[in-house]
C-alpha cells in the first residue's frame, strides 16, 4: 500500500513537473494581458484579454498556434453577430436563444473546430447578458482576445517548457509499456504460465493510450521548438524523437498480436521453446535502452547492435504454428525498433535471418519478410488463425479479438 502511494505521489510530482512552466505561462500571461488592455488600449474591463492567454497556453497538450487562431476569430465572431443582432433586438431570454443559435450555426459553417465553435457561443453569450452595460464596442473586445493571444504565445516563447523533457518523459511511457508486454509474454513463455500470458495480453490492450500521448507531446515539443527562440538550435535532438514516433507505435501493436498468440500458443501440443521467450527478453531490453539513449540526447547506436544481433540469430526448429507467428511478430517488432534508432525500412529488413520460402504460418518466405508488412499468414494479411472470435475476446484456441485482427492488418496500410 505504501509503495503504490509513493510511486503515485511520485508520478504527481513528476507530472507537476511537466505542467508547471505552463502554469507559470498561464499566470504571468494573464496579469500581462490584463495590464497591456487597460494602460494600452485603454478598456476598463479586458476581461477576454486574460480569459485568450488561458485558453491559448494552458495546461495540456495541444495546438496552441491553431487555439490562437479559433479563440480570436470565435470570439469576433461571436461578438459580431452579439452585437449586430443585439441592437437590433434587445436583449433577453429569447435575444439570447437566437444569437447564441446564429453565432454557434456561423461557426460550424466556417469551422466545425470544437474550440472555434465554443468561443463564437460563449462569446455571443457575454454580449447578450453582461456586456451591454459597460459601455465597451465590439471592436474593443476582438482587440482584448488577440492582445491575450499574443501575449500568450510570447509566454510560451520566453518562458518555455522544455520540448525534449516532454517528448521523453512520453515515450518513455510507451517504450515501457512495450518493455513489460514483452517481458510478460517471456516469463510467461519460460514458466508454461497461462495467466501470465493472460497479463501480457492486457496490458497490450492498454497501451494505445500512451501512443496517443506521445503524439500530442511531440506535437507539443514541435511547437514550442518553432515558437521559442531559446530551442531553435536544438531542433535536431527532437528529430531523433520523430523519427521513433511511427515505428514505435507499429512495433506497439505488433506486440499486442504477439501477447495474444503467447497465449494461444500455451494450450497448443508444442509449446513455444525458451530460447523464443530469450529474444523477446532481449528486444525488451534493446526498448529500454533506446529509451535511455534517445533521452540522452545521443544518437541511438547501442539500441540498434543489440537489435541487429537479435535480428541476425536463426530461428528455433520444429516449432507449432503459433510460435511462428510470434517470431513472425517479433521480427516485426524488431524492424520497427531498428526504425526508431534512424534505419531505413530495406536497411532493417535485409538485418534478419531468411525465412524458408514454405512451412506454416511463416511470414512471406524473404529475407525483406520483416518489419510490419510481416504479419501471421502471407501478404501481411492475417491467417485463418488470426480471424475474430464471435464475443470479440481473445481465445485459448487461437481466435483473435477484431482489435488484435486490425492491429495484425494494418501497419502495411499505414506505412504505406
Amino acid at each position: 500500500m505504501l509503495n503504490r502511494l509513493s510511486d503515485l505521489v511520485k508520478e504527481r510530482l513528476g507530472t507537476f513537473g511537466l505542467t508547471a512552466p505552463s502554469i507559470a505561462q498561464c499566470a504571468v500571461g494573464s496579469a500581462l494581458a490584463w495590464t497591456a488592455a487597460i494602460e494600452l488600449l485603454g478598456h476598463p474591463r479586458p476581461f477576454f484579454a486574460p480569459i485568450s492567454v488561458l485558453i491559448c497556453v494552458g495546461v495540456g497538450l495541444g495546438q496552441r498556434l491553431r487555439r490562437v487562431v479559433e479563440l480570436v476569430v470565435g470570439v469576433s465572431l461571436g461578438v459580431g453577430v452579439g452585437d449586430l443582432l443585439v441592437s437590433w433586438i434587445g436583449s433577453g431570454a429569447w435575444q439570447l436563444a437566437l444569437v447564441v443559435a446564429l453565432a454557434m450555426t456561423v461557426a460550424v459553417l466556417l469551422n466545425s473546430g470544437a474550440l472555434f465553435v465554443a468561443q463564437a457561443g460563449s462569446s455571443a453569450v457575454l454580449v447578450t447578458t453582461l456586456v451591454p452595460g459597460d459601455g465597451a464596442g465590439g471592436l474593443d473586445r476582438m482587440a482584448d482576445a488577440l492582445t491575450g493571444g499574443v501575449i500568450g504565445i510570447a509566454a510560451v516563447a520566453l518562458l518555455p517548457a522544455s520540448p525534449y523533457a516532454i517528448a521523453a518523459k512520453h515515450l518513455s511511457g510507451v517504450l515501457d509499456a512495450l518493455s513489460t508486454v514483452l517481458e510478460r509474454a517471456a516469463e510467461a513463455i519460460e514458466k508454461r504460465d497461462a495467466d501470465l500470458a493472460a497479463e501480457a495480453l492486457e496490458e497490450a490492450r492498454t497501451t494505445q493510450t500512451a501512443v496517443e500521448e506521445f503524439e500530442a507531446a511531440l506535437e507539443t515539443s514541435k511547437e514550442i521548438t518553432m515558437i521559442s527562440p531559446l530551442h531553435w538550435h536544438r531542433r535536431a535532438r527532437l528529430a531523433r524523437y520523430e523519427t521513433a514516433a511511427v515505428p514505435v507505435d507499429l512495433a506497439l501493436r505488433n506486440a499486442r498480436v504477439l501477447s495474444r498468440r503467447t497465449l494461444a500458443s500455451l494450450g497448443e501440443a508444442s509449446p513455444p521453446p525458451a530460447a523464443l521467450a530469450e529474444a523477446m527478453r532481449e528486444v525488451s531490453e534493446a526498448a529500454l535502452l533506446l529509451q535511455l539513449e534517445l533521452g540522452a540526447g545521443r544518437e541511438p547506436a547501442l539500441a540498434r547492435q543489440a537489435l541487429l544481433a537479435v535480428a541476425a540469430r536463426e530461428r528455433p526448429a520444429r516449432l507449432g504454428f503459433s510460435a511462428h507467428v510470434i517470431i513472425a511478430q517479433l521480427r516485426s517488432v524488431v524492424v520497427d525498433l531498428l526504425q526508431a534508432t534512424g534505419m531505413e525500412h530495406e536497411e532493417a529488413t535485409a538485418a534478419l535471418t531468411p525465412l524458408d520460402e514454405t512451412g506454416p504460418g511463416k511470414g512471406t518466405g524473404t529475407r525483406g519478410g520483416g518489419g510490419s508488412g510481416e504479419q501471421a499468414g502471407s501478404g501481411g494479411q492475417a491467417d485463418p488463425g488470426e480471424q475474430a472470435s464471435p464475443n470479440g475476446q481473445a481465445d485459448p484456441n487461437g481466435q483473435a479479438s477484431p482489435r488484435e485482427q486490425a492491429d495484425a492488418s494494418d501497419e502495411t496500410t499505414r506505412r504505406g
